[in-house]
């Protein structure tokens, strides 16, 4: 297991100002990563360092955005204003984990703009519904992965998340295998009923952005 990539929700009207300002931050140049039909919902990425990429997505006005959870996901942190969604984890082989959750992984594609298409599974969204403060699950299809799309410059150095550590890792990770890749993950409280990611520290060129 290992960490695949962060997601950070705009809406449609914004996700071009958002992209240019994490861009602009990071050092790091997004890419259109198209449409995700299934999903109703669009991307833009930009690859990291270590194999790890952001994404920045927008809900779209298309009936599957209010029909699956991804599509639900993205468009109620839409709502609430944007911001970091989730933190995705990426395994070998998903069916171990559907055997945990009891149903089976969403296949997801996306064609990017150079017709490549990307395929992949996914498990636990339905789960970032209700409590964004655990990570869900990807296997890669698709022999491609968004970190190649593009010129890394940035590194993934601590994800800050509100929450409790036992609670999200649901005994599915060892939270030391994923920290020995490089960055931390680090959960403190809140006063407020609040879960989900604080912010996001990266190093680029030897300083330390923090992107909340």
């Amino acid at each position: 297991m290992r960490l695949d990539h962060v997601s950070y929700v705009a809406s449609h009207d914004q996700i071009s100002d958002v992209v240019n300002r994490i861009g602009s931050q990071i050092g790091t140049a997004f890419v259109d990563g198209g449409i995700h039909p299934k999903f109703g919902t669009r991307n833009f990425t930009a690859p990291l360092l270590n194999g790890q990429y952001i994404e920045v997505v927008c809900p779209l006005d298309h009936p599957a955005t209010d029909a699956t959870p991804f599509g639900q996901a993205v468009k109620k942190k839409a709502v609430e204003g944007g911001g970091w969604m989730a933190w995705v984890i990426a395994i070998d082989n998903i069916k171990e984990l559907e055997k945990h959750y009891g149903r089976k992984a969403t296949e997801g594609k996306r064609q990017k703009p150079d017709g490549t298409e990307l395929k992949w599974k996914q498990l636990g969204v339905k789960d970032i519904l209700h409590d964004s403060q655990i990570p869900f699950y990807v296997e890669w299809i698709s022999d491609t992965h968004p970190s190649t799309d593009g010129v890394s410059f940035a590194r993934l150095t601590e994800l800050v998340i509100y929450g409790d550590s036992n609670k999200a890792l649901s005994n599915l990770v060892e939270i030391s295998t994923l920290e020995s890749k490089g960055f931390q993950i680090n959960f403190v409280d809140t006063e407020k009923d609040l879960t989900g990611i604080k912010e996001i520290v990266f190093e680029v060129k030897g300083q330390k952005i923090k992107i909340d």
